[in-house]
């Protein structure tokens, strides 16, 4: 989108009041069969073609076909969008809209005192009441007095509404996500067309759908505009945003979309392995469209095949990409550490979700820190980085391969389910504001040895197969230096460790100077790392309007830390460090650099709060 985008689409005359408001938070929920995600995901692209700043949280159940109308079915989309800067998908839905008994159950105790529930009235029957654990009926017993409760008859409005597409009962009923989406538009002055030519588009080959969703769409606009328990629609203006041009961008579209500009601005082909494994599939997904672009893309059987294979790109020459999740980084550990010992460039992907074991695959966690910097065999140094927005995610994978590339290293990127599926207004960077990645291969033979030296990055040469007189061996074994023999020397063993260990070390003349939102100095620093980004901005921004002197700061190369870290942490007084584990980072940090820092944490697969960071901050001081 561009900030300044125009909708074509007029929204109907109301004589009903409108109310000017700075941002609102809303989430869909309901069966996974009822499409919430579909339907938050057109709620998203419309607020973000109008211009609105946004975040979002997708939150999928973990069962695949989890019984209709249960509470491990439930499935939610919260998104908060205003016209102000958004940093995070909101601490409460201001509105929450239930599909049947087990979404109002599992969300209700979320929304914002005095929050309105759109709720379908039609699903409330004894069965439904019953599987989600209800023993008298909410809408009818008082326990949502303190709600505005909009009880609605989605179903059966739905199914009048959409009688002339010809679509039977158990279609038509589908169509219910439409008629809610429909209302919604109508609440917060949304025009609605942007999403009647999605549906064109995507069901073209289907008229009966495109007609029955089309009516359902409209209906439940008109039906807020007609009926009397509507009274009043809001209206937010567009985000004052910088000039550009924008997509709205997931975590997973944006590393996607950093790889295949490394791909262009390096030269070389992108090879990507993986296995399927959530929360990391849309990475393959994506990177698939763009095989016309010289993107080779490869489902293997396993996550070690994966991993396998784009080590074998890599010494073929390509960019090589793997991604996957912490199950998966187990998995492939073996992998990573022969890319250390043959130090070739390898780019390793880790969408972090809820463990151990399968632990939650739909839920968010940053529990993987321990296992990408320590969890191999050996003394096995690995670059860690992590992006702190969906945004980011674009840059953190250009950074990942430049790194790679540069230093002849495999890389870890630490992403997490929140960032890999939440989304925001990305702007598309200019071709000249992204660096150069050519770094050419080894051809000269003169003097050519697999294991010499770059006095400044410590990296070998990048010999590809086939480059006359640069045959050489390559493997796991422990290397010769200059060499490259296998060599079982206890000294030579001893200098190569540390070899590997000085390389990554050296990645810290190339890490730009910490950025410290507020003060340089004060009370109180907030560290964080990854998708706690903007609720650590927000909490410091918070406490900052309460007159605390609170500052924070983002990492986002962890393995080396910034340079400057022990400096910033000294002009502090307290320390806090928040993160979705027990405290790996605090650990880290605390190791490095002997600070008595505080840990704020959590692990209940959901992103912080801004109000639970800010509240444990402000109890210390």
């Amino acid at each position: 989108m561009s900030t300044e985008t125009e909708t074509s689409a007029a929204t109907v005359e109301t004589h009903k009041p409108s109310v000017e408001i700075g941002s609102a938070v809303i989430r869909f929920a309901g069966d996974s069969g009822d499409g919430m995600q579909l339907t938050g995901t057109q709620f998203t692209n419309t607020s973000a073609v109008f211009g609105n700043d946004i975040s979002t949280l997708p939150d999928f159940p973990a069962e695949i076909r989890a019984p209709a109308g249960s509470l491990p079915g439930v499935s939610g989309f919260q998104i908060n969008f205003g016209s102000h800067e958004i940093r995070t998908p909101g601490d409460q839905p201001d509105v929450l809209i239930a599909m049947n008994p087990a979404a109002l159950k599992v969300n209700v105790g979320d929304l914002v005192e005095g929050g309105t529930i759109i709720v379908n009235e039609d699903s409330f029957q004894a069965t439904n009441l019953d599987k989600a654990g209800y023993t008298e009926n909410p809408l009818e017993n008082g326990s949502l007095e303190s709600f505005r409760v909009l009880k609605t008859p989605l179903t059966s409005l739905t199914l009048e509404a959409i009688k002339a597409s010809g679509l039977d009962r158990k279609q038509g009923q589908r169509c219910k996500n439409f008629f809610a989406l429909g209302i919604v538009y109508w609440m917060y002055d949304r025009p609605f067309d942007h999403t009647v030519n999605w549906i064109k588009s995507k069901f073209e080959r289907n008229p009966s759908i495109v007609e029955a969703n089309v009516a359902a769409l409209k209906a439940g606009y008109y039906y807020a505009e007609t009926t009397e328990i509507f009274t009043t629609h809001y209206s937010i203006r567009k985000a004052n945003l910088a000039p550009g041009k924008y997509r709205n961008v997931t975590g997973n579209q944006a590393i996607a979309l950093g790889a295949v500009t490394a791909m262009e601005k390096s030269g070389r082909e992108l090879f990507y392995g993986s296995y399927p494994i959530t929360p990391a599939s849309d990475i393959l997904h994506e990177l698939a469209r763009y095989k016309k672009f010289g993107v080779k893309t490869f489902q293997a059987e396993d996550e070690i095949a994966a991993i396998g294979a784009a080590l074998g790109a890599s010494f073929a020459g390509d960019l090589a990409l793997t991604g996957t999740s912490g199950p998966g980084i187990a998995l492939k550990s073996e992998f990573i550490g022969l890319a250390v010992m043959t130090e070739l460039p390898l780019v390793i992907v880790n969408i972090q979700r809820g463990g151990p074991s399968t632990g939650l695959p739909t839920k968010t966690e940053q529990s993987d820190l321990f296992q990408a910097v320590y969890g191999r065999n050996g003394e096995c140094p690995v670059p860690v980085l992590a992006p702190g927005t969906p945004g980011d995610c674009f840059w953190i994978a250009i950074e990942a391969f430049r790194i790679a590339m540069r230093y002849m290293t495999p890389v870890l990127i630490l992403s997490d389910g929140y960032l890999a599926n939440g989304s925001e207004p990305w702007m598309i960077p200019e071709i000249n504001d992204i660096p150069d990645l050519c770094f050419p291969n080894a051809t000269d033979p003169e003097n050519f040895q697999p294991y010499s030296r770059d006095k400044e990055t410590l990296a070998r040469p990048w010999a590809v197969p086939g480059t006359p007189q640069l045959e050489h061996r390559i493997g796991g074994l422990e290397k010769q230096d200059i060499t490259g023999n296998v060599s079982y020397d206890p000294q030579n063993h001893d200098y190569m460790v540390r070899l590997r260990a000085k390389k990554v070390a050296q990645i810290t003349q190339d890490i730009p100077p910490t950025e410290i939102y507020g003060e340089p100095e004060g009370d109180a620093l907030i560290v964080g790392w990854g998708g706690t980004h903007g609720a650590i901005t927000s909490a410091t921004e918070l406490l900052r309007a309460k007159g605390l002197s609170v500052s924070s700061i983002q990492i986002r190369h962890i393995n080396p830390l910034p340079p400057d870290l022990k400096d910033i942490f000294s002009r502090f007084k307290k320390v806090f460090v928040a993160e979705i584990n027990m405290g790996q980072l605090w650990t880290l940090l605390r190791s490095t650099y002997l600070i008595d820092a505080i840990s704020i944490n959590q692990v209940r697969g959901k992103p912080f709060t801004i109000r639970e960071i800010s509240q444990q901050v402000e109890s210390h001081l």
